[in-house]
């Protein structure tokens, strides 16, 4: 089942995002304007599967395997942002993010860590929780671009 949230053309008219080139990785989501922190940016939105589904499902490019467009839901169940997905699927991870995601009634939303100067690149950690064991080869899998001060090499969770 793909959830899209209803537009209302003031929300269309308020856009605060666009997709673009990153300097960290691939594509990049970049802010339109201004926005205050604390405020919502964007719904994370795609196709609810479950968790087995999405180890089923071919990779989204098959040159790189593990990089998908899923977010683990508190109930287990994932969203695939291949399928219905929005801008959100493109921002990318830093260990020193400038926003957070956070989980309300199986929807899940960015939120805004400090307030963001327009054509700023979103950034959240992915803190991402494999499903096998975590290696070094794992971890060089999911190695981290973000270069700044405090990063960890990984966009797998602490240990």
């Amino acid at each position: 089942m793909i959830e899209t949230p209803q537009k209302s053309s003031r929300q269309v008219r308020e856009r605060k995002v666009r997709v673009g080139k990153s300097g960290v990785h691939g594509k990049g989501v970049f802010t339109v304007r201004k926005i205050r922190k604390g405020a919502r940016i964007i719904e994370y939105t795609g196709e609810r599967i479950s968790w087995k589904k999405a180890q089923q499902l071919p990779a989204h490019d098959p040159k790189n395997p593990h990089h998908t467009f899923f977010f683990s839901l508190d109930d287990g169940r994932v969203i695939d942002a291949g399928v219905g997905g929005n801008e959100a699927r493109w921002i990318n991870h830093s260990c020193e993010p400038n926003c957070e995601t956070s989980e309300s009634k199986g929807r899940v939303y960015v939120f805004a860590l400090c307030t963001l100067k327009a054509r700023e690149e979103l950034f959240y950690d992915y803190r991402l929780e494999p499903a096998e064991p975590r290696t070094e080869k794992l971890e060089r899998l999911f190695r981290c671009n973000c270069g700044s001060a405090n990063c960890r090499g990984t966009m797998l969770e602490l240990l």
